[in-house]
């Protein structure tokens, strides 16, 4: 089994494929499943990130915290109205995120990749690439094979969870697994997904977390919208020449370190950060009938 960037690049050149096929063929050989089969598994799982970056654009999708709500519809119609400083695309792409979390938020339906928690950028930034760069079905599809073989390097080499290592491990291995795999599907080399990904993920290197009333809402939802944008940029980057100074991996190993140095009352434990403060403390009780 591939445990890090450095053999995947290898393997990538010496065969001359894509780092979506080497992960496709790891992933039959360990489920015993054929690539037919895969394929029309991660179908599904496109097909319910669609739904769920979809949803609440048009119709806002009430919390259950009543925290969040209606960010997805208020971005779109600020986007209609023609007068975006990022641009259409962007504004689309941040509108997608949120309505993910919104519908995770609900206790709807979502995947989780790689968390519940950052579950709105892969979703955003596929779907949205995807259009820019007129892909088609498949082509989205092997952009999650190479996001999945990004986010299971982190999984074995460091953590995918804000309780472990703070939100760097969320929203920024989302980040980089789906800046990654927009490189990849713009045909890249696969220096560049992993580039693109080291970048995404020094971005936001530290990041606590530190949810308000302990609910995946605030500040959740809005740095999955940033975290998209993060992921974006770093591949843009990264398909014109910028190279990340740092190797993914010991970007992944320094990832881990940090992750465990972070305290306790920063990691999904909602005694810190902004989850601490008065208004943040105030919403608990309102929720919950506590502080």
């Amino acid at each position: 089994m591939i445990t890090n960037a450095h053999e995947l690049i290898k393997q990538a050149h010496t065969r001359d494929v894509k780092i979506w096929e080497i992960i496709l063929e790891e992933e039959a050989k360990q489920t015993g499943m054929n690539e037919k089969t895969l394929r029309k598994k991660m179908k599904k799982h496109l097909d319910v990130m669609k739904r769920s970056a979809q949803k609440a654009i048009k119709t806002p999708v009430k919390s259950l915290g009543g925290i969040i709500g209606s960010e997805a519809k208020k971005m779109t119609e600020y986007r209609q109205k023609g007068l975006s400083i990022c641009g259409d695309t962007i504004n689309l792409l941040m509108a997608r995120a949120f309505s993910t979390s919104e519908v995770n938020a609900s206790m709807g339906k979502i995947c989780a990749a790689p968390t519940a928690g950052s579950s709105g950028i892969l979703p955003a930034v596929i779907i949205t690439a995807a259009e820019v760069l007129k892909a088609n079905e498949e082509e989205k599809i092997n952009a999650l094979f190479t996001a999945a073989g990004i986010g299971r390097i982190i999984a074995i080499n460091a953590t995918l969870s804000g309780a472990e290592g703070g939100c760097q491990a969320e929203c920024g291995s989302a980040a980089a697994m789906a800046a990654g795999a927009v490189v990849e599907m713009a045909g890249g080399e696969s220096e560049q997904v992993f580039h693109a990904a080291a970048i995404a993920l020094k971005n936001v290197m530290g990041l606590i977390c530190d949810p308000v009333a302990g609910l995946v809402e605030s500040p959740c939802a809005k740095r999955n919208a940033s975290g998209a944008v993060n992921a974006f940029i770093s591949a843009e980057q990264a398909l014109a020449g910028i190279q990340s100074v740092i190797p993914f991996d010991e970007v992944v190993e320094a990832m881990a370190k940090v992750g465990h140095a972070i305290p306790y009352e920063f990691r999904e434990t909602a005694l810190g950060g902004i989850a601490a403060t008065q208004t943040a403390q105030t919403i608990t009780k309102r929720i919950f009938g506590r502080k």
